[in-house]
């Protein structure tokens, strides 16, 4: 009697599939408000439930994590580490992205009366409420006042604040804060659970979430665009392949096993163009991957604000576009003090939605830029966040690593035993 070999899908491959079908039916409906209407709440369904779970998970890991590391100056040490990593890999961004645009110059091939323009008034007011507020405003605001109303309000930075003194209190108290985390770690697992039951839902979620971009827009829109969308995509493929590979040489890392490892989640963070959606099961992976759970957890979140790689290179390189499309020449005292500003202002408005495009607008004008320029190109902002929004995981995914080895966290025999059950499971699918 055969035995037949019974194939199953993986996430990512089911995950490409609901992509393809969702721009299949994307350009069947068209412009049609009922079906325009149903994918659009079907997608928001998924995102919900990815949020559902996110907050738990980070407050339950990262405090677990900080409790076990219990030392406040190894904390210090590592928040430190942390942050300037970041802000390296974020300046270098922007910077390819201002490169890739003095050579390439991509406004130069169009005639920006001619595209078709988007309403952006949801963008203009986030921008305007997000600069009135200033620097010291953000920085206050990472201070909750009221833990259940930043998490009620999503808010990650306040949470995860809070969350860093919570595990370091628990620490301090010794024997009686076991209950604690002991119940927090079942929290954990039992979030990582219900996950895993998500994740089944997610091709349909991509399916509806790419469908309702394609039959908002049309594929015809992409055209007299599509310049600028495949120089932003391959200034991106640029970044990961030679800076985060340089990056990873550096601290004796192969940036391929690390793809290998979270290429799910990528093509998930890709298909879905967010984070969120990424974050439980990437915490989840990065620590069975050999990252202490002290630093997967406190790493990885602060890293969904200040280490958005991807969206660095969109900001200067849209900027830049916009420039040269109105035909205004930047000096490179300009392009100087356009980095600063995006420096900036890329931190600052990490937390308010649409936050790619909300910097932009708060920036373009310190170049002589019209704000209205940004209609033009805001019809095609979610195709290219799907792409910054896959290059933001892979970073965050590699400063863990990073970050791990350069606190001699990272243990490699589980690395290499995580790496060789993938390939395993990948070869018997």
């Amino acid at each position: 009697m055969k035995r037949y070999r019974q194939y199953r899908l993986s996430l990512g491959w089911q995950i490409l599939i609901g992509l393809i079908l969702g721009i299949i039916l994307g350009v069947v409906f068209y412009q049609n408000k009922m079906a325009i209407t149903a994918m659009q709440n079907i997608g928001n369904m998924f995102i919900g439930l990815i949020q559902m779970i996110v907050l738990p998970i980070v407050v339950s890991c990262l405090t677990v994590g900080i409790a076990n590391m219990g030392d406040i100056k190894q904390l210090g040490r590592i928040g430190g580490k942390t942050l300037i990593y970041f802000e390296v890999m974020t300046t270098i961004a922007i910077a390819l992205g201002l490169l890739v645009g003095n050579i390439f110059q991509p406004g130069s091939f169009i005639d920006i009366h001619q595209l078709q323009s988007t309403d952006i008034s949801q963008y203009v007011s986030s921008a305007k409420s997000a600069k009135d507020s200033g620097i010291w405003a953000t920085l206050m605001g990472i201070i909750p006042t009221n833990i259940f109303k930043s998490l009620a309000e999503g808010d990650m930075m306040p949470v995860i604040f809070f969350s860093v003194f919570f595990g370091l209190g628990t620490a301090a108290i010794g024997k009686q804060g076991q209950v604690i985390t002991q119940a927090l770690d079942a929290v954990s697992q039992v979030m990582f659970r219900v996950t895993n039951w998500v994740m089944h839902t997610a091709p349909i979620g991509v399916c509806a979430l790419i469908g309702v971009t394609v039959a908002q827009m049309g594929l015809s829109a992409l055209a007299p665009l599509g310049y600028f969308i495949l120089l932003a995509y391959a200034t991106m493929v640029v970044f990961v392949l030679v800076v985060m590979g340089i990056a990873a040489r550096i601290f004796k890392f192969s940036l391929k096993d690390l793809l290998f490892v979270i290429k799910d989640e990528a093509v998930l963070a890709f298909s879905t163009a967010s984070s969120e959606a990424t974050l439980p099961r990437l915490i989840d992976k990065m620590d069975k991957f050999g990252v202490s759970k002290g630093i997967v957890s406190f790493v990885i979140p602060t890293g969904y604000t200040f280490n958005l790689d991807g969206s660095a290179i969109y900001q200067s390189l849209a900027a830049l576009f916009l420039a040269q499309a109105y035909h205004i020449h930047l000096s490179l005292g300009q392009q100087i003090t356009l980095l600063v500003v995006l420096m900036i202002t890329s931190k600052g408005m990490a937390g308010v939605p649409g936050a790619s495009f909300v910097v932009l607008l708060a920036t373009i004008s310190t170049i002589g830029v019209p704000m209205s320029g940004l209609t033009f190109i805001a019809g095609i902002d979610r195709l290219v966040d799907m792409g910054r929004t896959a290059v933001n995981v892979v970073g965050n995914s590699l400063a863990t690593v990073i970050i791990a080895k350069s606190e001699h966290e990272f243990d490699e025999d589980k690395s290499q035993k995580f790496l060789e059950h993938m390939k395993n499971r990948r070869a018997k699918a």
